[in-house]
């Protein structure tokens, strides 16, 4: 089960569950199926196991869910192909943060728009890490500043992200983009 959900092999997914094989088996970084499908993008191997009541909360060594998995990986399909599994939304990563937060870092657009937007999907958009980051701070303060990272910031702020929130030396989003020469999301966050 373990091999054939970290290849992405659904018809081995789907002959490992006919036999009864363990969903929530580990391999030895304690990851299950499901977080080994969600990790590689797998998506129809994950619908499988989701279908058969695979565990979206189950933890690994490393404190990642199947879910907080998504928000590395900016999958689109794989959030939805989760929320069927209702995951728990408040479970924090080894940052405490959300999925939010590391999509924002790498301005996974089609992931922050899917998470923003669908309505069985509740992740809390002003979430604070423990680096004291929001995602849209996180988006500023590790983004390039281009196309992607524009559009991440337009969108948190579209989902009623606060851009009033300071990181916790008292700076603001629109204090980093100023600082950082990003004039574009200077201009989004300034509106």
């Amino acid at each position: 089960m373990l091999d054939a959900a970290r290849s992405g092999d659904a018809d081995a997914v789907r002959g490992a569950i006919k036999r009864g094989a363990d969903l929530e088996t580990r391999d030895s970084s304690r990851r299950t199926p499901l977080l080994l499908a969600a990790t590689g993008d797998h998506v129809e191997a994950a619908r499988l196991l989701v279908e058969a009541g695979a565990d979206p909360d189950a933890l690994d060594q490393q404190h990642d869910t199947p879910w907080l998995v998504t928000g590395v990986t900016g999958s689109a399909a794989m959030a939805r192909t989760l929320a069927a599994a209702d995951p728990d939304y408040t479970i924090l990563n080894r940052y405490g943060g959300t999925s939010l937060i590391p999509a924002g870092e790498h301005g996974h657009v089609a992931y922050i728009r899917e998470v923003t937007t669908n309505p069985d999907i509740d992740v809390d958009v002003d979430h604070v890490n423990n680096l004291g980051w929001t995602a849209l701070l996180e988006a500023v303060i590790l983004g390039d500043g281009g196309r992607d990272h524009q559009e991440t910031v337009r969108l948190l702020l579209d989902a009623g992200a606060d851009a009033s929130i300071e990181d916790k030396d008292g700076v603001t989003a629109l204090d980093h983009a100023e600082q950082k020469g990003y004039a574009g999301i200077a201009r989004r966050l300034r509106t």
